[in-house]
């Protein structure tokens, strides 16, 4: 399997750090206000990621943080008369059910930052008795000149970032020994949350937040650390700086990082007024298609975002749906039900499918390719499954389908809903079940709606049900 790293500019053979295992850290977003589609794009590729390894069979913790104090949620914050916490709060749970439309499994951890500040503290603390960070009136900064592999990752030289102006520097640098080093501790200013230190009450820089977290919940050196390429720098490259001068090890073997998304050739920004959440795009696609379309170019391509695309997208995956739902649909109608020598010959080719798939996926995850294949395959079952067909050849035929479908995360087999009366109906003869004591029935009736998302209720008035 091949990976391109960012740290090498090219693509490098996957070895895990520990056999059979992937330690996977993927930077989450700052929850200040709903989730725009350009946090999506890392969303859904690193899910994919992480999918088509647990595919090949190895075992991914994957950790993705909320940000969950910044200026951005403090400033929202005092607009709105509420705290921070309860700002982020709020958001956390929207960004979590945008995650759920676009069927983005949730983290192994989803690690909050305001939860991790002691173990922030103890690693400034670490970096200060080294020599690396120090302190001058309450804010610790990192000497950034002291790590000697400053700027590997993002390929800058230190003394061309010392020329490139005043928009590197952040406030406070006329307090630094040098313009470059970034802050790992910041005094609270009037009204923001602050958190009590051996320097003052204040909290975290952004970056200390992650080395952090990605520590404590992975280890000291990691698979893979990923995002998109707009954290290269500084993000990441501070992140490897703070990392290996506490830690005295390589942070992370191979980086990952995905293009940026434009909207209609433009960049996405609040001043142009294409500035879209992933909520309002719900309100006119379902969310699959949104993922479907993040899936048909490769991940490190830039990605323009048009309504043109996302009407194609929704053709593209009403194309496999369809076939996935008319070979469920011959499955129950066809006579014959075991396959015949001559499916048995047809069927073998569906495995060239799978593997200019997976081939596709082991080529650092060539989604577009991969998408292309499955492509190929739905024309294989439309033109070799009719009526005539075993129950076996289109039942596999389906299988392979939805396997490689759900490793890209496209959910292609949808339960069919049941109608309010179907559920009474169920209802009905769960009750009688009941009444006559065989309450095996009655528990299979409540699991069968249950697995159709349907939830059953004994109350003193009857027994009710909701949606789950």
């Amino acid at each position: 399997m091949k990976v391109f790293n960012t740290l090498s500019m090219k693509k490098e053979e996957f070895v895990p750090v520990e056999e059979g295992k992937v330690k996977m850290y993927v930077c989450g977003p700052t929850v200040y206000n709903f989730i725009h589609i350009g946090n999506a794009r890392p969303m859904i590729v690193f899910d994919t990621v992480r999918r088509y390894f647990e595919y090949k069979g190895y075992d991914v913790n994957f950790v993705s943080n909320f940000t969950d104090v910044d200026d951005k949620i403090i400033k929202k914050a005092i607009e709105e008369g509420r705290t921070a916490d309860e700002v982020s709060k709020q958001f956390i749970e929207e960004c979590k059910k945008d995650m759920a439309g676009m069927n983005v499994k949730p983290a192994t951890k989803h690690p909050l930052a305001t939860e991790e500040i002691d173990g922030m503290i103890e690693m400034i603390q670490k970096l200060i008795d080294t020599g690396y960070a120090y302190e001058k009136n309450g804010t610790v900064y990192f000497r950034t000149r002291k790590f000697e592999d400053y700027g590997k990752l993002s390929h800058k030289n230190l003394d061309d970032l010392q020329s490139g102006g005043r928009s590197l520097l952040v406030t406070g640098e006329d307090e630094k020994e040098d313009s470059l080093d970034f802050v790992l501790w910041k005094p609270k200013k009037e009204g923001e949350p602050a958190w009590n230190s051996p320097w003052c009450d204040g909290r975290p820089g952004w970056h200390i937040e992650c080395s952090v977290m990605s520590k404590k919940y992975l280890g000291e050196q990691i698979d893979i650390h990923a995002g998109g390429e707009d954290l290269v720098f500084p993000h990441h490259e501070n992140e490897i700086a703070q990392s290996e001068a506490a830690n005295g090890k390589e942070f992370a073997k191979y980086w990952m990082h995905n293009a940026f998304l434009n909207i209609d050739n433009h960049k996405m920004s609040k001043s142009l007024g294409n500035f879209r959440t992933v909520r309002e795009i719900s309100e006119q696609y379902d969310l699959q298609v949104l993922r479907f379309f993040m899936l048909s170019a490769h991940y490190r391509s830039p990605l323009n975002f048009s309504a043109d695309l996302m009407e194609a997208s929704k053709n593209g995956l009403e194309r496999i749906l369809t076939a996935v739902s008319n070979l469920k649909y011959l499955s129950g109608t066809v006579e014959i039900q075991t396959m015949t020598a001559e499916e048995k010959e047809a069927f073998e080719k569906t495995k060239e499918f799978v593997t200019s798939f997976e081939n596709a996926m082991e080529d650092d995850f060539n989604t577009a390719d991969a998408v292309s294949s499955v492509f190929e395959l739905v024309k294989y079952a439309n033109t070799t499954a009719n009526g005539e067909s075993s129950k076996e050849y289109v039942d596999g035929l389906r299988a392979v389908i939805v396997k490689l479908s759900d490793v890209l995360g496209l959910i292609v087999e949808k339960e069919e809903e049941l109608l309010a009366e179907d559920v009474e109906k169920l209802i009905e003869e769960r009750q009688m079940a009941r009444k006559e004591r065989n309450f095996q029935r009655a528990d299979e009736i409540r699991n069968e709606l249950l697995e159709k998302g349907i939830i059953l209720e004994d109350t003193r008035e009857g027994v009710k049900w909701r949606k789950a």
